[in-house]
């Protein structure tokens, strides 16, 4: 929708709108709210009174009348002037709305499911199977999701209801066109949801005797017969009951064919199996155009590729490109999701069942072996467009049986490292939001005013927060939900400052683990050297470690050192720098540091850092004893730091690495175990750092 010209309106999910692809601001959930209330008004006038009473209900603020005049003026001020199709009248002491129907969601889906019912009329299954498809897509989740009020929750029902009714239709035709494979499993899946609603029920009953489970039919049945006595005290209606008798007898009617749909040319179902879109989503437009230009591109057969830290929002990001882009796939779009749900791999032949099933392919019509159903896979897509998200891929061999695809058709493959021996036509890393595009999120979730009065604020806690996405909204919401909270014990909630010094006796909040849960799960895919490494690296308050200092602090050589900081780097765990230095983002650092002090403990955290800061004590022993500022004396264990060979390298390194020198200085002075130890090594290269850094930039 927001890719299209001129005004649109959605109530059909959060309450927006847009001009020219572009999103306009509506304010105030109260606000959005009073614009709710007349695009449902059907052009019927609306007194001030009802839209108080819609908004605010019993408890209306002493000034609700002129709130609502204030809030109608603004909304004229966006939606409205010269060429606007939108139009809010004030009438008779009240306000109508004229809106055409396609700029609205609602009027296009009323649209669509009447053209349904025309091409129902005239015989054509298949379009009006189409039309319904097409009219249900139109919804982005809960309707008038946001908008709180009486009148809100009065419509949200009656819209439920109207899409209850639609999926019903679709399913409908679809099983009358043979589809009643793919029908039966998305049907379950609703029965769950809507345990009390008899027309889905008969429809799975329906569905599920033509896929040949005559047995689950009837199961079917028997679980509306106990639950309706149990919940009302009745027993399944007349059409439920009917078609029960009839799959019971096997009633041979119930086998027929569609008219005018010969068995050896059925359609084959095309899914619609994408998660809901994210209405907050907000940012990387111009990585967004990129990778729709690639997966849209005439006759091409791409597979696109997402890397990206874990929790940067891959996920959310593909899923919001694969509905910008379904209209171009108009044979199927699919989302698998490749970790089960005890956090393993799914295998490649679990996958290629997965979608042969949801592209129509009978279950007992899957070959055994992967290959054959992976040369099934390539024969089902030649001819068609359609477009699949596999998430969370770990490796090629999950991926590559997946991969043959038909011109026309796309893969997006998202992972938390790039798989360099897959085929695939390009890779997109995805980074952190930009601080701009943190504070838009922070100011969408948590509304524009909360943001406004303490904007200094914000920006810092975006930045604390990396800039992540997760962690950002979570905020936001958090502040949304707490009318009178403050932004400092928002902070305390999911970003607490003694995790930083490793105390795992602190409370951790629950927002902080679910901000957390990304990281967690990548730490738990790590092997022991790696995993030890990210907790250990993570104890050096330093900004960044070089390939020397890791080693150091991990007690292995540098070539080890370097394979591992390599292979964290690769999973985004890490970030690289040009010159081969290490660095942690600022929120994965006291996550990092608190599982070291967890697994292992006080005294091997304590000795880490010991290393590092020896290392560094080292390092600057010899290089000030190369440019000739040592104080007399100063000796440090041979061969424990970096050496130089000429007075210009030294002194160079001084310069360059004095802030991680000093933040070295002071950690070892912290630590008890640490001062302890390097007392008089610490107290030296103190005084000769701190006491004449004029000095050491001149030899430089």
């Amino acid at each position: 929708m927001a890719a299209d010209q001129g005004l649109r309106l959605a109530v059909l999910g959060p309450v927006r709108a847009w001009r020219n692809g572009r999103e306009i601001d509506l304010g105030s959930p109260q606000q959005r709210a009073v614009l709710a209330i007349l695009l449902l008004s059907d052009g019927v006038q609306v007194s001030p009174e009802t839209l108080v009473d819609g908004v605010w209900g019993d408890d209306p603020p002493r000034t609700a009348v002129g709130t609502v005049r204030t809030y109608v003026y603004r909304l004229r001020k966006v939606l409205g002037g010269d060429g606007s199709p939108l139009a809010i009248e004030s009438v008779a002491g009240g306000y109508v709305v004229r809106v055409p129907p396609e700029v609205l969601d609602l009027g296009m889906f009323r649209h669509r499911a009447s053209q349904a019912r025309e091409a129902r009329r005239a015989g054509d299954l298949a379009r009006a199977a189409t039309e319904l498809r097409d009219a249900l897509n139109l919804w982005q989740g809960t309707p008038l999701a946001g908008v709180n009020g009486s009148f809100a929750d009065a419509r949200r029902t009656g819209l439920r209801s109207l899409r209850l009714a639609a999926i019903e239709g679709r399913f409908d035709l679809d099983i009358q066109l043979g589809c009643h494979h793919q029908a039966a499993l998305e049907l379950t899946e609703l029965v769950a949801e809507h345990p009390l609603r008899e027309r889905l029920r008969e429809l799975l009953m329906l569905a599920l005797y033509r896929s040949g489970q005559q047995a689950e039919a009837i199961d079917v049945y028997q679980d509306a017969r106990r639950l309706f006595a149990e919940e009302l005290g009745i027993d399944p209606g007349p059409a439920l009951q009917d078609l029960y008798r009839r799959i019971l007898v096997a009633d041979r009617e119930l086998d027929a064919v569609p008219a005018g749909v010969p068995e050896s040319n059925r359609p084959i179902f095309a899914p619609s199996q994408l998660p809901p879109d994210l209405p907050d989503f907000i940012g990387r437009a111009d990585l967004l155009a990129c990778a729709a230009h690639l997966l849209t591109r005439p006759d091409a057969s791409t597979v696109l590729g997402i890397d990206g830290l874990a929790g940067v929002g891959k996920t959310v990001f593909a899923v919001h490109l694969a509905h910008a882009v379904r209209n171009s796939f108009p044979d199927g779009q699919v989302y698998v999701d490749l970790t089960d749900e005890g956090g393993q791999p799914v295998g490649p032949g679990s996958v290629l069942e997965f979608l042969l099933q949801a592209f129509g392919v009978p279950p007992r019509e899957l070959p055994e072996s992967v290959g054959q159903r992976s040369a099934l896979w390539w024969s089902l897509l030649r001819g068609r467009r359609a477009l699949v998200i596999l998430d969370d891929a770990r490796h090629s061999a999950q991926v590559r049986e997946l991969l043959a695809m038909s011109p026309g058709c796309a893969m997006v493959v998202i992972g938390q490292r790039r798989l360099v021996d897959l085929p695939v036509s390009h890779w997109l890393r995805l980074e952190v939001l930009e601080p701009d595009e943190a504070l838009a999120l922070f100011e969408r979730v948590a509304g524009t005013d909360r943001v406004r009065d303490d904007l200094d604020m914000v920006t810092r806690l975006t930045g604390k927060f990396s800039y992540l996405p997760l962690p950002v909204r979570m905020a936001a919401a958090r502040l949304a939900s707490r009318p009178r909270g403050s932004l400092a014990v928002i902070e305390h909630y999911l970003y607490v400052d003694k995790y930083i010094n490793g105390d795992p006796d602190h409370v951790v909040f629950e927002d902080c683990r679910i901000a957390a849960a990304p990281v967690e799960r990548a730490y738990r895919r790590l092997d022991d050297t790696q995993a030890r490494a990210f907790r250990l690296l993570a104890l050096v308050d330093a900004p960044d470690v070089s390939i020397r200092s890791a080693a150091a602090t991990l007690d292995v050589e540098p070539d080890i050192a370097v394979t591992v900081l390599e292979s964290l780097a690769d999973l985004h765990l890490i970030e690289p720098d040009g010159a081969r230095r290490y660095h942690y983002l600022g929120l994965i650092r006291p996550w990092a540091r608190r599982q070291a002090f967890y697994q292992d403990g006080t005294a091997a955290c304590d000795a880490a850092i010991a290393r590092y800061v020896g290392f560094m004590l080292a390092s600057a022993s010899n290089a000030l004893t190369m440019v000739g500022a040592a104080a007399s004396g100063m000796r440090v264990r041979d061969g424990a730091g970096l050496t130089f060979h000429d007075r210009e390298a030294a002194g160079t390194w001084l310069s360059e690495r004095r802030r991680h020198l000093l933040t070295g200085i002071d950690q070892g002075e912290a630590n008890p175990t640490v001062a302890r130890a390097l007392h008089r090594e610490l107290a030296m290269v103190a005084q000769a750092i701190r006491t004449d850094p004029a000095a050491l930039r001149a030899v430089a």
